[in-house]
């Protein structure tokens, strides 16, 4: 890890840290797993991992470091913490949601939001949503939050026809 990420997401899992982690890397260009630490012996009364089982897994989805952690199922995720994935065009935002969704929790989408297969919760966002929600008064903001409220994955042209109304 280099010193200039200081601060980095450490997301907790029971047994599934490497899974995950080459998949969130299958999604993302320039991603790439860095570092695979293993359990050992010292500390098993406490960790209950076999030694010698992945403990973390550091990797970088277009450059930003995570850290995966096998910890057992103390912990779950929830919606109270998500990731956002800011889009440029309907492409991007349709190649990460097909590919975030499949397998996750279709009860948990709406307005971009998704639960992806380990639970972990993603903000599809394109760019073009925020602005045209950056004054919340204008009338543009208004239409395009009212279609945005109908949808779960966004639809960029469907936005702008809504705004152009």
């Amino acid at each position: 890890m280099s010193a200039a990420h200081r601060i980095v997401p450490c997301l907790w899992f029971d047994t599934q840290a490497e899974d995950a982690a080459n998949f969130y890397v299958s999604v993302f260009k320039n991603s790439k797993i860095n570092l695979i630490t293993r359990y050992s012996t010292a500390g098993q009364e406490t960790h209950h991992q076999k030694p010698g089982s992945v403990m973390t897994v550091e990797f970088e989805l277009d450059g930003e470091v995570f850290t995966a952690l096998n910890a057992g199922p103390v912990f779950k995720f929830n919606e109270a913490v998500s990731f956002q994935i800011m889009c440029d065009t309907q492409a991007e935002v349709d190649h990460y949601w097909n590919t975030l969704t499949a397998g996750g929790d279709p009860k948990a989408q709406q307005c971009g939001w998704l639960k992806d297969k380990f639970g972990l919760s993603w903000q599809v966002v394109p760019r073009k949503m925020i602005e045209l929600m950056k004054d919340h008064q204008s009338e543009d903001a208004k239409k395009a939050m009212t279609a945005m409220l109908k949808m779960k994955k966004i639809d960029i042209a469907e936005i702008e026809r809504a705004v152009a109304q």
